[in-house]
């Protein structure tokens, strides 16, 4: 495994041991564990960053298994909107449950999109919720309409789409500005699912609300909201160590992140980053900032600091 992606893998592309995009479940699993042995197993002495990454990854590993050995499996759930912090969340998870006996067909999660999504992010979300193997339960911002999709592509996106107008952070937790409709949504999700009593979600220490939450990675909900308890075993994990793992793993990632958005959120409070800009010389009169420069934006992978994650975003 090297660092020497350009850009995002294929959501489509087979997976490393040879199985095809949409191998069972538990096969899933067990490649994706067998990677996460294997990086975990590796010397990487001279490489910084990737070990401050390997004793992340173990110190997420432990946080889910604590929640598997606390929770059955039928009463876990995911919060997953696509974005880069959950879907390193998700990995992590499904690596952990491959020889889990109640291992089901497909794994509960909700999904809070923004009320103005990105095409890109919506679809991103759902053909990666089909490739993981995700029953993903979708919820309006305003709650006035949901959709459970079924186990199918063309099923999840047909009904999705339509349902696919919430609110959104990055992490998977969803919630505009108030929160009210993320509110509402998990209310309604779990009045729906009443055997989930816990719920991962990709909230890291630098997020909007994320610096009072537990270092153990459990914090019961409280102020109102449904009760559940939030998992949250990326708490922890700085900005670029998520990339590192991202790449050095070849994970899928939303073709957003490689035009310079850092910070996911819809389409009406969010921009690629400033710090990521670029004015590349020599294209011609009327691109960008004076004559003969066009604007462009680097990759949010190449993005170091986590202070500046979220430039892009107008809250």
């Amino acid at each position: 495994m090297t660092e020497t992606a350009t850009s995002s893998p294929s959501i489509d592309r087979p997976l490393p041991n040879g199985d095809s995009a949409s191998p069972s479940l538990r096969s899933l699993c067990t490649s994706l564990h067998q990677e996460i042995t294997a990086f975990l197993q590796e010397d990487l002495s001279t490489e910084t960053t990737l070990q401050a990454v390997q004793e992340q990854t173990r110190k997420s590993l432990n946080i889910i298994q604590a929640a598997l050995d606390r929770y059955p499996l039928h009463t876990l759930s995911l919060s997953y909107n696509g974005g880069k912090d959950c879907l390193v969340l998700l990995i992590l998870y499904l690596s952990l449950i491959s020889t889990h006996p109640d291992l089901p067909d497909r794994l509960p999660a909700i999904y809070i999109p923004p009320s103005h999504p990105f095409a890109s992010v919506t679809d991103f979300t759902l053909r990666s919720a089909e490739r993981y193997h995700l029953n993903l339960d979708i919820y309006s911002e305003d709650s006035s309409s949901s959709s459970h999709p079924t186990t199918t592509l063309s099923s999840i996106t047909s009904k999705g789409q339509d349902a696919a107008a919430g609110a959104g952070a990055e992490g998977g937790g969803g919630g505009g500005k108030g929160g009210g409709g993320m509110k509402e949504a998990f209310t309604q999700y779990l009045a729906r699912n009443p055997s989930v009593d816990a719920i991962f979600v990709g909230t890291r220490r630098t997020d909007p609300h994320g610096g009072k939450l537990s270092p153990d990675g459990f914090d019961m909900t409280d102020g109102g909201w449904p009760r559940f308890m939030r998992v949250h075993p990326v708490i922890e994990w700085h900005y670029r160590a998520i990339w590192a793992f991202l790449r050095y793993m070849k994970i899928p990632y939303c073709e957003l992140y490689d035009q310079g958005y850092t910070s996911l959120g819809g389409t009406n409070d969010t921009h690629p980053n400033p710090a990521l800009r670029l004015v590349v010389e020599g294209y011609g009169e009327g691109g960008g900032d004076g004559a003969g420069g066009k604007e462009r934006y680097r990759p949010a992978y190449e993005l170091e600091e986590d202070g500046e994650e979220r430039l892009g975003r107008d809250w």
